[in-house]
């Protein structure tokens, strides 16, 4: 279920130069701005909770899910080199595995290690809340991953659609209307977090045990889906 060339090609091509810049400057624009924040206000816990809620899980690491979930087969699709990789004796599902863990790792490597970093320098791991918010991008970028790999799948607009979830949904609706966190991973992840700290500062509308069946669902059947969809674009290019 895992092959190594894939992986280096979509190493290669998420780690690129352009990408590279892109994934690296949200991650040190966090541990800049915890910097900043430790400097003038001190090492304060809600303000810690804040700072990792409001801008590294809440946007930086559904921004970098959307480039290396897009970026892993989207590039590919849109100028028609999946065609050479498709033609090798790979098993799809193969493809889209290999791709999803480069696609995790490469969030978790780029989301999770920052928020950690910037959560130390904001008040030390203060009543486990850097901790917590680090568990809850490990938990999310699985799930953006996967969604947004489906998405470079199936669309060629996959940035576009990324981003107005991750912006609009996410961040906006999310923040604004009680019934749209339901279905947030933001508020899955939160839910996690929420268990990891124990305390009141981490907070989320979903419980656990719900948080853990949608975050496990929404993994599997994108993962699921956006297999079909590249075993149905193998058979149209067969054809």
């Amino acid at each position: 279920m895992y092959d190594p060339t894939v992986a280096r090609l979509t190493y290669r091509a998420l780690l690129g130069r352009r990408r590279a810049l892109i994934l690296g400057a949200l991650p040190l624009l966090l541990i800049v701005i915890a910097v900043i924040v430790r400097a003038l206000v001190g090492a304060d816990d809600q303000t810690t909770a804040d700072v990792l809620g409001g801008l590294a899980l809440a946007t930086m690491v559904p921004l970098i899910g959307v480039i290396a979930g897009t970026g892993a087969i989207g590039p590919e699709i849109d100028d028609g080199s999946v065609v050479y990789l498709l033609s090798k004796p790979i098993k799809r599902p193969t493809i889209i595995y290999t791709k999803l863990i480069v696609a995790i790792a490469v969030t978790m490597v780029f989301s999770a290690v920052p928020t950690l970093i910037a959560g130390l320098i904001l008040n030390g791991n203060g009543q486990q809340v850097a901790v917590a918010y680090t568990v809850a991008a490990l938990v999310a970028s699985i799930a953006y991953a996967a969604l947004f790999l489906l998405l470079g799948t199936v669309s060629r607009h996959a940035v576009v659609f990324g981003l107005v979830y991750a912006l609009v949904w996410e961040a906006l609706f999310g923040s604004l209307v009680p019934g749209a966190r339901t279905l947030s991973v933001q508020q899955w992840a939160l839910a996690v977090a929420q268990k990891v700290s124990g305390g009141d500062l981490v907070t989320s509308d979903v419980s656990l045990p719900t948080a853990t069946i949608l975050l496990a669902a929404v993994t599997v059947l994108a993962t699921w889906y956006a297999g079909q969809k590249l075993r149905a674009l193998t058979l149209a290019g067969e054809e």
